[in-house]
């Protein structure tokens, strides 16, 4: 396999340099599952764990191997399977806070260079929850797309689009069939060599058959929507990446119920431009945009230059921000105290063996 294909570039081959001394060979995870990963390299797609030493600096899930993580694998003897001996620095990630109470990072997919936002047509549009998507796109380095997709079940595909445009601004967006082919023509300019997509998505929104149409091969299993509330069940189980036939590679993923955000305050601040712009004009330079008085982003809502959905949307996603923020800073306390508890107690055996010596 040409790895140029899956995205390696000149970047990617000095990073790796170090590591073929070694007598590493690059490959790119395109499957993750209970810690065993299927790693694509120049000889085809191999088996491979985590080297222990990965697992044991590793401070958090984020600084495991990820899907499209680009990485140094020792093959074994027979070159059947491997070991992960690094992970190479990423490009860009894509991700979130991990889904419930956990305070911590949880990496969807790396060095991705464009994500298709798809979204149904089938239902009632969704403005706040793509604005969450494309803040988190945003912060991650990697450009937006919104796919709304089942055009063929719309009743009107134009005041749909119409109704996300405040939403979306520059934002790229296609109407399309994943079923009949409607528009998938559009999407021909992000399909090239080298580049990588990742589908992402809530359930019932139609990203496997997507998927299958991009590299026109039935690739995922798809499943049908519940009809009495226009929900999908997760026929995706994995984050997988598939080679396009063209070149460059498309990652999938699970519809994600939860997409809750992860230190995205400068992607908030330019998913929501015009209010980062009336923020420089606050009396106080910490305005919050609340109840402080001389707010010139609250005054832009009464007088209707920003919307107020607009305006909600910011403070919503403003507001989480500032509660994983506080969680992330108890999280490292808890994390420093338990370090040095552990540091004490290995000096004190430490001490305890010299006197006995």
């Amino acid at each position: 396999m040409d790895l140029s294909t899956l995205g390696w570039d000149q970047a990617a081959d000095a990073a790796f340099g170090p590591h073929r001394e070694q007598g590493l060979v690059p490959g790119r995870v395109s499957l993750e599952h209970n810690h065993i990963y299927r790693v694509m390299t120049g000889d085809g797609e191999r088996l491979a764990e985590a080297a222990g030493r990965i697992k044991y600096l590793a401070s958090g899930r984020n600084e495991l191997p990820a899907v499209g993580d680009w990485v140094a694998v020792r093959l074994d003897a027979r070159h059947e399977a491997g070991t992960i001996r690094a992970i190479l620095p990423r490009r860009t990630c894509f991700s979130r806070k991990a889904a419930g109470r956990e305070t911590e990072e949880q990496v969807i997919a790396a060095n991705v260079d464009v994500v298709l936002i798809v979204f149904g047509l089938d239902s009632p549009s969704k403005p706040r929850a793509i604005e969450r998507y494309i803040a988190l796109a945003r912060q991650s380095h990697v450009a937006p797309v919104v796919v709304l997709n089942k055009y063929d079940l719309a009743e009107d595909v134009a005041g749909d689009v119409a109704e996300i445009t405040p939403v979306t601004g520059d934002v790229p967006v296609h109407a399309v069939s994943a079923a009949t082919g409607i528009g998938l023509d559009a999407l021909a300019s992000y399909l090239r060599q080298g580049v990588t997509l990742a589908v992402l998505g809530p359930s019932g929104a139609g990203k496997s058959s997507l998927v299958n149409r991009l590299i026109g091969a039935e690739a995922l299993a798809t499943g049908e929507v519940r009809d009495w509330d226009a929900r999908g069940r997760h026929t995706s189980v994995h984050r997988q990446m598939l080679v396009m036939p063209g070149g460059g590679v498309i990652i999938d993923t699970p519809g994600m119920r939860e997409l809750q955000m992860w230190d995205a305050e400068d992607g908030v601040g330019e998913t929501f431009e015009e209010i980062a712009a009336r923020a420089g004009e606050c009396r106080f330079r910490d305005c919050r945009h609340d109840a402080e008085p001389g707010c010139a982003v609250k005054a832009a809502v009464a007088s209707g230059d920003i919307p107020e959905e607009r305006y909600a949307g910011y403070m919503k996603l403003s507001r989480e921000l500032e509660a994983s923020e506080k969680l992330r800073d108890e999280r490292a306390l808890l994390d420093a105290k338990r370090q040095a508890r552990i540091g004490s107690k290995a000096m004190k055996a430490l001490q305890k063996n010299r006197g006995r010596a």
